[in-house]
């Protein structure tokens, strides 16, 4: 049995009086210890397909299974990375994640519970920023202290809605090795949602595209066949990794370009934009504007 699974799951809003078929027909199955990768435009629903999966919605039609038992709610077997980080200001590092430790683990005693604090805290290599709150450190640190704190809750699945697009590209480069150097430790099972094709490339073991919006589903899955761990300058010469990427870029700008048409709007392909030298984002961006390629 797979440890998550989404079937036949849609899920509407409505808004001034009109509902609006956010997504529609998602089929998911994630086995235990697997890293899978959500990819797609911004607007298509990925955060709502998050939302869905840590309880904090819940679909119209279908259902999502966490080892076959309906979700009805968040709970600490989903631990989710936001974007926006989600710390409290007036808290430390530690006290940030102490906090979900308290929550998660309030059978422990105080020991028991600073040495694991401290443990996660030194996982992410903030050790020497303990006792520092939000505002004195920079977005890199700010994530990697929720990153921990998601970690230090010992969840079954990992979450993470775009955790590192606020960052810059350095930043995040690093903070991708350093989540999937933590991943490979313990094999936690892991959901990437992402506009960046080419860190699903790098991070996951399966890439599934999320069709643009209204009326978004999964696409077909591209599995992601190069050996751990990956560097992103020895990608840049592995063939594999080029037709990989091909084959992911060929599927986005299809289906961006056909939903636009069938929209009646003037033929625009997404907005392909370098981060740094090798890598490509991706916002589903509706203009007559024509697209350059860099």
């Amino acid at each position: 049995m797979a440890l998550l699974e989404l079937k036949n799951v849609g899920k509407s809003f409505i808004s001034g009086g009109e509902r609006t078929r956010v997504l529609t027909g998602i089929d998911l199955s994630v086995d235990e210890g697997e890293f899978v990768a959500i990819v797609g435009f911004t607007g298509s629903g990925k955060t709502t397909l998050v939302n869905l999966i840590s309880g904090l919605l819940f679909p119209d039609s279908g259902e999502v299974l966490i080892k076959g038992s309906p979700v009805t709610g968040p709970g600490p077997d989903r631990g989710v990375i936001f974007q926006n980080y989600s710390l409290l200001p007036w808290l430390t590092v530690y006290q940030n994640v102490k906090l979900a430790v308290d929550e998660v683990l309030s059978g422990w005693d105080r020991k028991e519970k600073d040495a694991h604090i401290r443990k996660y805290i030194d996982m992410v290599n903030l050790t020497p920023a303990l006792e520092k709150r939000p505002a004195e450190l920079s977005g890199g640190m700010r994530q990697r202290v929720s990153v921990a704190r998601a970690l230090a809750m010992d969840p079954e699945i990992l979450l993470m809605d775009e955790p590192l697009s606020a960052l810059d590209a350095l930043t995040r480069g690093t903070l991708q090795k350093e989540i999937v150097s933590i991943w490979s430790r313990n094999r936690k099972t892991a959901l990437l949602i992402t506009n960046d094709v080419d860190e699903s490339i790098i991070m996951a073991d399966r890439i599934i595209p999320l069709t643009p919006g209204p009326n978004a589903t999964l696409g077909p899955e591209f599995k992601v066949n190069i050996e751990r761990p990956r560097n992103t300058d020895d990608l840049n010469n592995n063939s594999a990794y080029k037709k990989l990427r091909n084959e992911v870029l060929e599927y986005l700008i299809e289906v961006g370009s056909t939903r636009l048409q069938e929209d009646g709007e003037e033929y625009t392909l997404p907005d392909l934009k370098p981060v740094m030298p090798g890598r490509i984002t991706f916002r589903r961006k509706k203009s007559s504007e024509k697209v350059k390629y860099f």
